[in-house]
């Protein structure tokens, strides 16, 4: 295994290329290559994910010496100011080799702190806890906390044993049960897998939820998301308005709170949100969802997301134990989640924040262009806006006062590699479909 090094030189601070170091070496990325090498306060995975870039920022600002780690070097995180050493190793995620890597890096700069964002990095550190955790402190809740929370269908049996509404479903494990499920559930459904990462026998892989329409789809959907065993959620189509509820809980208490709705996501169906705004704290949801972290005693931050039906009642999605993809809008409300997750994992006391600004919009721009134009290619589905009112929304979006995600006016250079990135792997989709479409043509 290689692990790539980048050096960023004090001005400009954008990374160069990648170069290959020797087999089983360590590589570091510093703003001043002379500087000794030392430790950090904190190990940010997963360094392409929003949520670790605003990790990355918010820890910077606050004077901890933060190091990053991605499988690839061009990422908005290294890039950042606040990102004192980053690491890029060239191995498959969740993989022995990213263990390896994490390993050699962890020896090579010893962290006080580790936080991964992805469902796939948790899944690995899950088997190698207890070994882990003998070098670095993981920021995660205690491993029978995390099952629950992680596994959809535990997490609804805790739920309905609260008196937590959750939407009509049924598990199924196989292709021919969906003849059951159909017949109770009916279509529109929605397909979830139990776990978003599924282990296979040549490693492991993230699966999302699908929406289906016609039994050939519902079929479809379970055969693929049941191949490696485990079961599915088949569960009824909810299109009301999207709520998360986020804590930050220790010690038996709530140390902070924070509300959003979703105005827009990509997939437009149950995807990340794209487009969304900080609420005050809705009192149903919000009691349901403290309710439900403590009993399950998930300590940490978690996200705890609801879907509203056509007469506003909620019911309850699913849990996510790590730092959310719309984790920025809290940090720009007043709840700095990523340094309180710091404190909470490193054993400080953790401040209490009661209150927060309501009304904030947050925009992620990229995300916001792709699911406007799968709505277009969509027309039609359930839960898609009709192509005149998805490119009407998408327009007047810029007219209100909103904050967009990687931007940071003491922070440029994520937001450029960011834009860069995005371009140049549509500018790819596009030649590559060119390059089909012409092969086609040419076989006819």
């Amino acid at each position: 295994m290689n692990l790539y090094v980048v050096w960023i030189h004090p001005r400009p601070r954008r990374p160069s290329a990648c170069a290959a170091g020797p087999a089983g070496t360590s590589a570091v990325l510093t703003d001043q290559p002379d500087r000794a090498v030392s430790g950090a306060d904190v190990l940010v995975l997963d360094a392409r994910l929003r949520q670790s870039l605003v990790a990355v920022r918010s820890l910077g600002r606050r004077g901890l010496r933060v190091a990053a780690l991605e499988t690839r070097c061009n990422v908005p995180a290294f890039a950042s100011r606040w990102c004192r050493r980053a690491f890029a190793c060239r191995a498959g995620l969740a993989t022995d080799a990213y263990l390896a890597c994490l390993e050699r890096v962890l020896a090579s700069a010893p962290a006080r702190v580790l936080i991964p964002s992805h469902d796939g990095t948790i899944a690995l550190l899950r088997r190698h806890r207890s070994r882990l955790e003998q070098h670095v402190r993981v920021a995660l809740a205690d491993e029978r906390a995390l099952a629950l929370a992680i596994n959809k269908d535990l997490t609804l049996e805790v739920a309905k044993g609260l008196g937590i509404r959750v939407p009509p479903g049924v598990v199924v494990h196989e292709v021919g049960a969906v003849p059951v499920a159909l017949k109770a559930i009916g279509l529109p459904a929605v397909v979830k897998p139990t776990e978003s990462w599924v282990w296979g026998k040549d490693g492991g892989f993230r699966v999302a939820s699908r929406l289906v329409t016609t039994p050939a789809e519902a079929r479809d959907a379970v055969a693929e998301l049941t191949c490696f065993g485990g079961g599915t959620l088949f569960q009824q189509l909810l299109t009301g308005r999207r709520e998360a509820i986020s804590f930050i809980y220790a010690g038996g208490q709530v140390r902070a709170r924070f509300a959003q709705w979703a105005k827009r996501t990509w997939p437009p169906l149950g995807g990340v949100s794209v487009l969304r705004q900080s609420i005050p704290f809705p009192q149903d949801i919000g009691d349901q969802a403290e309710r439900l972290v403590r009993e399950i005693d998930l300590e940490g931050y978690s996200e705890v997301e609801f879907r509203r039906d056509a007469d506003g009642v909620p019911y309850l999605m699913e849990i996510n134990p790590r730092l959310s993809g719309s984790v920025e809008i809290a940090v720009r409300s007043g709840v700095d989640f990523p340094n309180l997750l710091y404190q909470w994992a490193s054993g400080e006391p953790v401040q209490e924040i009661s209150a927060y600004a309501v009304g904030g919009w947050m925009r992620d721009l990229q995300g916001d262009l792709s699911t406007t134009i799968d709505a277009l290619k969509e027309r039609g589905r359930p839960g898609v806006s009709a192509p005149t009112d998805a490119l009407r929304d998408f327009c007047v979006s810029f007219l209100k006062p909103t904050h967009y995600d990687y931007l940071d006016w003491n922070d440029l250079v994520p937001a450029i590699t960011a834009t860069a990135d995005f371009t140049r792997v549509s500018v790819i989709r596009v030649i590559r479909k060119a390059l089909r479409a012409g092969g086609l043509k040419a076989a006819s």
